[in-house]
């Protein structure tokens, strides 16, 4: 029979006696064996007592090494001297163990007890060893702040993980969230150290009442990195000091609007946060020339600065910045009226990467800020450019701007009036970068220049040629092969009728021609859906009611359209469709105003194609009165570029609602004769109304009555000051802008509105219609559009 296997501490005494013996000398093994049969007995009678003691006890008293070897050695000796075979020992079952096995590996290292007890330690599920990069990586994936909580109440180990992503960001949008945040920064014990959660707070929608008491418990937050405290009035030095003295590692600030801050805070700013990377103090009309250039000295990494409408600032403080800060990415200048050449010269020569440079109102520019430059050097990095209202440049700046920045994308020149076709030939050398071109009120532009930008910039996704008079059908006939063309601007441009109507409804059935074996060419069209979204046509006298309804049918993703002053849609039927005016428009600007946006575009659609009097405009041969659209080089159409740039600057498309989908109608019969003046609001059209005149003569939509006043009209996020009665040189005063939120990367986020102050008059008595305009701004601006109409 097997011999059982030994005991794990007998095991380990032998183990001990194997590395004492390996390590005993010769001489001190023999001494052992003359000395072996007492120690022997010696070993026997410790046994004995320790078996009297208890078997506890003797168990836990572990044996002399000395005497364990001693005992090994003097068995080994009686074996040896009997005759018998040898019996086998202890370890021979367990020879795993043994001394001889000198491998360096895990299965040759000497275990002892504490390594080969039993774990019984319970298993843990998968999700409690998930390491806590992934843990946060899964939480960062929940929008509901519900969701988080309930993870809190899983583990310590997940709370610890999502509670950081909890206040991250804390949402201080009602007083009673803000008083509860407040509070708990301040418990004395508190289960985690919420204060250094923090990293982003913004203040904005409590504007109106936040004052230095809102803002003095937010102190103990020493992580902050994004602070936003714009349009905050009763904000003074003495709170935002104490926010910025304990915030070491602010990033962005925005202080935008808070007009009680004065010089102190910047001072503050410079001396406690140096990795500042953005700034916007717009309007913050008492901050100093010094402490900007004390600021622009101390935070070296400012890539972002806006500092629209602080006329105080002059070239210093900008120059400041374009030497100390080579890092600067975007600046925006809007209506720093002190601002002369130097600055622009030192920002554009010394940025490494100036993206987006914003000059709109800058008057004191002229070409020399451009001329100046270095030959040697180009600007690749250079996006955005907005230079509206800057009256003095002239065809040689925007040369030498487009020969030393060729990667231009977006461009805005509204109202420089000295802008001619040369310019517009120049800009075509940009080619398939430009998406983005804003030239209204360039008023000594032609044809031949659009026809050679659309010829040599196929990619344009926006144009604005409001105002310009020059411009005829053969214009619009050629925009209208843009293939990405998603918003036109033609406001005032009166000569342009319904052909350009039918060219842009055209526009999504293009020519293919294909050659066969014979060499005979075959055209065959392919119709795609037109990328119109926004088509701004107010002022344009000269269109009729079949041509929209054509334009309406063709154009599925049509979600605005303005018609403000447009005769044939000045009627009672379609005033439901259209959006309410601006508040503080005159009842006159009301009457003409004609706007429609989002759903009010589906509902004219629908009403228009279902009603039985405009069923006429539905039958017949759309061929008709279509005027051939010219060819125009697509090279680059089929682009692969899978990445569509918001250019538009809108942040977010309006919806379209299922009456897109209907059925187009694809005929469109030759115009009918001109309808009778319709009795609007209560006017009477048949005693020499405006109606009654507009009808008759649409030139009388350009005079001006001056004996009528017309008072400043807020639109959209500027305030459009009253133009000068008979007027159309456009106005110099300084609009007020409200700023949008600072850091929004958006190349394609301009200012600037082309704005016509010319009045609309009819008979004597009349009033004038509002200002009109193509703005460029977010959708939350632009759908409050009074201005551009």
């Amino acid at each position: 029979m097997r011999p059982p296997a030994p005991a794990l501490d007998v095991i380990a005494g032998q183990t001990q006696i194997a590395q004492a013996a390996a390590a005993a000398s010769p001489a001190h093994i023999n001494t052992m064996e003359h000395h072996g049969q007492g120690q022997v007995q010696a070993q026997e009678q410790a046994q004995a007592q320790a078996q009297e003691q208890g078997q506890g006890q003797a168990q836990q008293r572990q044996p002399s090494p000395l005497a364990v070897v001693m005992d090994a050695e003097t068995r080994d000796s009686r074996s040896s001297s009997s005759t018998n075979s040898p019996l086998p020992r202890d370890n021979d079952e367990s020879d795993f163990y043994g001394v001889n096995n000198d491998s360096e590996s895990s299965l040759g290292v000497m275990p002892n007890l504490q390594d080969m007890q039993v774990n019984d330690q319970e298993c843990l599920p998968p999700a409690a060893t998930l390491p806590s990069e992934i843990l946060i990586s899964i939480f960062s994936r929940l929008s509901s702040p519900a969701d988080m909580f309930r993870c809190m109440m899983v583990s310590r180990r997940w709370a610890r993980n999502v509670v950081e992503m909890l206040w991250h960001r804390p949402t201080c949008t009602t007083w009673p969230k803000h008083t509860m945040i407040c509070q708990t920064l301040q418990l004395p014990n508190p289960t985690f150290t919420y204060p250094d959660f923090i990293k982003r707070l913004n203040l904005a929608t409590l504007s109106d009442d936040v004052n230095d008491g809102s803002v003095m418990p937010l102190a103990v937050c020493t992580r902050v990195e994004r602070l936003t405290l714009t349009n905050c009035k009763d904000l003074t030095d003495a709170g935002l000091m104490a926010l910025v003295q304990n915030s070491p590692h602010l990033l962005a600030l925005d202080i935008s609007q808070d007009d009680k801050i004065t010089e102190q805070s910047v001072f503050a700013i410079a001396d406690n946060c140096p990795r500042l990377q953005g700034l916007n103090v717009t309007n913050c009309k008492r901050i100093s020339n010094e402490s900007m250039i004390k600021l622009a000295e101390a935070c070296r990494y400012i890539k972002r600065l806006k500092l629209n409408d602080c006329n105080q600032l002059n070239d210093d403080a900008v120059l400041a910045f374009a030497n100390n800060c080579p890092n600067i990415l975007e600046i925006d200048l809007h209506s720093c009226h002190n601002i002369g050449n130097e600055p622009v010269t030192a920002l554009l020569a010394n940025g490494q990467s100036l993206r987006e440079l914003r000059l709109a109102n800058c008057d004191l520019i002229d070409d020399s800020a451009f001329l100046s430059l270095p030959y040697n050097k180009m600007y690749e990095h250079l996006r955005i450019l907005d230079l509206t209202c800057c009256a003095r440049l002239t065809d040689r700046a925007v040369e030498r701007i487009i020969d030393v920045a060729p990667r231009l994308r977006n461009l805005v020149l509204a109202k420089c009036g000295n802008i001619t076709d040369v310019a517009v030939y120049a800009i075509s050398r940009l080619g398939k970068n430009l998406h983005y071109v804003h030239l209204g009120h360039c008023r000594n532009i032609t044809d031949e220049a659009v026809k050679k930008l659309v010829q040599a910039c196929n990619r344009i996704r926006y144009i604005d040629l409001g105002c310009c008079q020059h411009l005829t059908d053969e214009s619009v006939m050629r925009l209208a092969t843009l293939p990405k063309l998603k918003r036109i601007g033609l406001v005032k441009c009166s000569n342009i009728t319904d052909a350009s109507m039918y060219a842009l409804a055209k526009a999504n059935e293009r020519a293919r021609s294909r050659r066969d074996a014979n060499g005979n060419v075959s055209t065959n069209y392919h119709h795609s859906s037109s990328s119109l979204e926004r088509v701004h046509l107010s002022y344009c006298v000269n269109l009729t009611l079949p041509s929209i309804i054509r334009l309406l049918n063709a154009c599925p993703k049509l979600t605005h359209l303005s018609l403000t002053g447009v005769t044939a849609f000045l009627r009672d039927d379609l005033e439901a469709f259209c959006r309410e005016a601006p508040p503080d428009f005159t009842d006159h600007q009301r009457q003409v105003f004609c706007v429609f946006s989002g759903p009010g575009v589906s509902g004219l659609k629908r009403f228009l194609n279902t009603k039985p009097e405009f069923a006429q405009f539905h039958n017949g041969d759309e061929n008709l009165r279509v005027a051939p659209v010219p060819h125009v080089d697509m090279d680059g159409f089929e682009d692969n570029d899978v990445v569509e740039d918001d250019d538009m600057g809108d942040g977010s498309e309006i919806a379209l609602g299922p009456d897109n989908d209907e059925p187009q109608n694809n005929t469109i019969p030759p115009p009918p004769p001109p309808p009778q003046a319709p009795q609007i609001l209560g006017l009477n059209t048949t005693q020499g109304s405006w109606f009654d005149h507009a009808s008759r003569s649409h030139a009388a939509m350009h005079q001006a009555d001056p004996n009528v006043s017309i008072p400043a009209v807020a639109l959209d996020t500027f305030a459009v000051p009253a133009p000068v009665i008979g007027s159309t040189t456009p106005t110099q005063e300084t609009p007020t802008i409200q700023n949008l939120p600072i850091f929004q990367h958006q190349e394609s986020s301009l200012r600037g509105p082309s704005t016509a102050t010319g009045n609309v008059s009819g008979g004597p008595g009349q009033a004038h219609a509002g200002p009109s305009t193509a703005t460029i701004q977010s959708i939350e601006q632009d759908d409050d559009e009074g201005s551009m109409d």
